[in-house]
């Protein structure tokens, strides 16, 4: 049978219906643009706001890594009934302790040592004369850059003026700027506050989400975070100083003046992957030519590095590490240059660990598919599958 309309009674109009999904699709790739004009702004702007304010992001960075790193000694010492305050102020001291342990076996003898390269300038041009005499052009640029060195006189002219090289990093703390004193508290303060309240704050971020599902995900994120800095960063802090104790042995034993500072250069620059290591010799290869006479001799301090850390970059590293911290060279070398741009040589130290920061993040929250928006659907998400348990996965 045949409906037959009544008087009266309109009929439904289907358009309404079928229009609906084309709508949301419009709103959706309104909604898409706009949150990708959006990100490339801030991507684009958010370099630049980075480095005009390092005064401010630098130390709050170096905080928050230190920090991050520090939390499972945190929640060890937690474990063992002491007080949040308290935990975090071990932390802080223990670090504190070693870091100043540390740059004072690097940095007060380095003064030192590189205060008397002016005095030693004919040693090294001694040592590269054979070179030299192959190189016409680069031996007469080095006279003039020897006579120019001579002839400056404000340092020469008034040896009343020298000042001793401070003798301890509290010392140097003292003569450094206000500014960078400044700064250094604060992020002491920042690493403590943020130790202090991790718990709370941790506990509070999960328990405030309205699902199940969205607290299980961001206790995931949070641990994964945690998890990821703070073993990257345990793992090659011990590498590292197990090879600048190696370093410095080996130069010890063949006669280098201040190996426990030649050794604790070679394990700080080891932080910053390819380029650490190149700049660690070359320090070294400058150090040799000062100290012998034989240009052959000079170089096996540099020839010692780069023979330990070829052995450490090929078989220590991936057998420790393995798989599980493995990173795409690419991606290394691509945030070494952004942060080494923004932030200079704290910024190439600082690479690696915010890389990690970012992709597990990046890796939990889900890669937003720019492709599917320029070429597909139009939508910045991609389609997930659900996985056995009902959590969504890639």
């Amino acid at each position: 049978m045949e409906a037959v309309n009544e008087p009266g009674i309109e009929a439904p109009v289907p358009a309404i219906e079928d229009g609906a999904p084309a709508i949301d699709d419009r709103r959706d790739r309104l909604l898409a643009a706009l949150t990708l004009i959006a990100g490339v702004a801030l991507v684009l702007g958010l370099p630049f706001a980075l480095k005009a304010g390092a005064e401010f992001f630098l130390p709050v960075t170096i905080s928050l890594v230190i920090a991050i790193a520090l939390i499972p000694i945190l929640e060890w010492l937690e474990r063992r009934r002491l007080p949040s305050w308290l935990a975090a102020l071990i932390c802080v001291v223990t670090f504190l302790a070693a870091a100043n342990v540390a740059l004072a076996a690097i940095v007060v003898p380095a003064i030192e040592f590189f205060r008397k390269l002016p005095e030693r300038i004919d040693r090294i041009q001694a040592n590269l004369a054979p070179l030299l005499d192959l190189y016409t052009t680069l031996e007469k640029y080095l006279n003039r850059t020897i006579t120019h060195l001579a002839n400056t006189g404000p340092v020469k002219a008034s040896p009343t003026t020298a000042v001793a090289p401070p003798g301890s990093l509290l010392e140097l703390a003292a003569t450094s700027a206000p500014t960078a004193i400044i700064q250094v508290f604060f992020g002491v303060l920042v690493v403590f506050f943020f130790l202090a309240g991790w718990s709370r704050t941790r506990r509070k971020t999960i328990t405030s989400r309205q699902s199940f599902g969205g607290a299980m995900a961001t206790a995931r994120v949070i641990q994964d975070v945690v998890d990821d800095v703070s073993a990257y960063l345990g793992t090659i802090t011990l590498i590292n100083v197990v090879l600048g104790a190696i370093v410095g042995t080996a130069l010890w034993m063949v006669g280098m003046p201040y190996p426990a500072m030649w050794g604790g250069i070679a394990a700080l620059l080891n932080y910053v992957p390819y380029f650490g290591p190149i700049v660690a010799a070359l320090l070294l290869a400058i150090g040799g030519l000062m100290t012998f006479n034989d240009f052959w001799i000079a170089m096996i301090p540099a020839a010692i590095m780069i023979g330990c850390h070829l052995v450490e970059a090929n078989v220590v590293t991936p057998l420790i590490v393995g798989h599980r911290l493995t990173i795409n060279p690419v991606l290394i070398l691509i945030s070494l240059s952004f942060w080494s741009w923004v932030w200079g040589t704290p910024g190439a130290l600082l690479a690696v660990p915010l890389l990690i920061i970012i992709q597990t993040v990046i890796g939990a929250a889900g890669k937003p598919d720019i492709a599917g928006f320029l070429f597909e659907r139009g939508t910045l998400v991609s389609e997930r599958k659900r996985g056995r348990f009902g959590i969504r996965r890639n």
